[in-house]
């Protein structure tokens, strides 16, 4: 079975059409080829772009396969973010905020929704000057972006007005759920990532100051 496998993708992330996961390949050798010009990810992990970020971005529909509203805060080279967007495309309705600051990311990120035309928007604004702009997600999410405590603060907004989260955490992920119960209560489940044996999605919901 090749990295490209539509099978492997559905494992990941619920029912997938056919023409959304051609469209996810044709972006990745989009993704390819903006990445060797603006760094969009680190070329340590440039290699297999498939596996690593978009199976890994992919799981979050298989959690929550019926949410339509999202947004993705530090959206950078698209991950998870427009790989959330190619997959709403199959629930007619739902849509994603893509909150990214980096001149050069959001120009990426806005050709691709751009070209694919995806049910997403392209939010070029600092995350702390984005809440008024984004009104009510039923989802945030973030990858690879600052620990759990920050995170909070910079979702807040949203996520003490009834968002859930879900975040992508590594093998230290305990520790920032313990430095964050300082300051805030919620409710916590843990997904083992499907594509990391160390990684994890904390979905975080009912999220309250402490």
């Amino acid at each position: 079975m090749s990295s490209f496998s539509r099978e492997r993708l559905q494992e990941a992330a619920g029912p997938v059409s056919r023409e959304t996961f051609d469209r996810l390949v044709a972006f990745e050798a989009m993704f390819q080829k903006w990445n060797r010009s603006i760094n969009l990810v680190a070329q340590s992990t440039s290699g297999d772009v498939w596996q690593r970020h978009i199976l890994d971005s992919a799981q979050l529909a298989g959690i929550e396969p019926d949410a339509m509203h999202w947004v993705d805060i530090g959206s950078g080279g698209g991950f998870p973010g427009l790989v959330m967007a190619f997959l709403l495309g199959d629930r007619p309705g739902a849509s994603i905020d893509l909150v990214e600051s980096n001149r050069k990311k959001a120009s990426f990120l806005q050709t691709v929704v751009g070209q694919f035309s995806l049910p997403a928007r392209v939010v070029a604004r600092r995350i702390e000057d984005s809440h008024v702009l984004v009104s009510k997600p039923e989802i945030v999410t973030a990858r690879a972006l600052a620990p759990l405590s920050v995170l909070l603060d910079l979702s807040a907004p949203w996520l003490t007005s009834g968002a859930r989260a879900l975040f992508h955490k590594g093998r230290d992920y305990r520790a920032e759920v313990q430095e964050s119960v300082n300051r805030w209560t919620f409710d916590l489940v843990e997904h083992p990532s499907v594509t990391d044996a160390s990684g994890v999605i904390l979905e975080l919901s009912n999220v309250r100051p402490a």
